[in-house]
């Protein structure tokens, strides 16, 4: 059936992010990765994403199905679109990927105010910049301060984080690929919804929606079966 590769966002890492998908261990190989710059790995001066997709990349095998959150759900979206020939499907919770809809004004307004966070906020203060990132993507995770050691680290990876309201994502290339889609979105912030209509309807993709847990949709108890059959389904469509 292929690999499950699960690539983590910008704050909880791996394990933080994965911890729920450990239950589908049974039914899948699953590749929990940990980003470059990211606990466990050491940090690193700038994370970019086009660096990191091509990182996934190289990492991906046929017949994988990639899996990413938010700031990985970007990365995803671009080794996804150069590495289309390997993938079995695809599935991204809530990318940022700002720039597939800006002209919707609740995701302008969101770029908008990503862009002026990175440039004018704490981002010498990794306590103070994690807060106010995490208000800002609708999150109601509240992290324990001080922040412990791996926490900050991830925290000072946020801060020195490319924006992804630079990424350019290939739609044209994406939508022409063989693999199935996924979007899962929360129903909790309008730039998010935004953006993932505009990659369900380019791309074609499934949609799915459940509400109640914030930017952290993975957690949902309906999470793990739906996906689970999403996977199935196109490891079935592939013979």
């Amino acid at each position: 059936m292929g690999r499950l590769v699960l690539v983590h966002g910008s704050v909880l890492g791996a394990r933080g992010t994965w911890g729920a998908q450990k239950a589908l261990a049974d039914r899948f190989e699953l590749v929990v990765l940990d980003r470059p710059g990211f606990p466990p790995n050491p940090p690193v001066e700038r994370i970019d994403f086009a660096q990191d997709a091509e990182w996934l990349g190289e990492l991906l095998r046929n017949g994988d199905h990639l899996v990413g959150h938010s700031y990985g759900a970007v990365i995803a979206l671009l080794a996804a679109a150069t590495r289309r020939d390997v993938l079995a499907s695809l599935t991204v919770i809530e990318p940022p990927a700002t720039r597939v809809a800006l002209n919707d004004p609740a995701v302008a307004a969101f770029a908008r105010g990503g862009a002026e966070l990175w440039a004018h906020g704490p981002r010498d203060d990794p306590e103070a910049f994690l807060r106010a990132f995490l208000e800002a993507v609708g999150s109601e995770y509240d992290p324990p301060s001080p922040l412990p050691p791996e926490l900050e680290q991830a925290a000072r990876g946020l801060a020195n984080e490319r924006g992804p309201w630079e990424a350019d994502i290939p739609l044209d290339a994406l939508a022409v690929a063989s693999c199935p889609v996924l979007v899962v979105s929360g129903a909790h912030h309008p730039a998010f919804d935004g953006i993932c209509d505009v990659l369900e309807r380019e791309l074609g993709a499934e949609r799915l929606v459940l509400p109640g847990y914030g930017h952290t949709v993975q957690r949902h108890p309906e999470f793990n079966a739906r996906l689970a059959d999403f996977v199935e389904r196109a490891s079935a469509a592939q013979g």
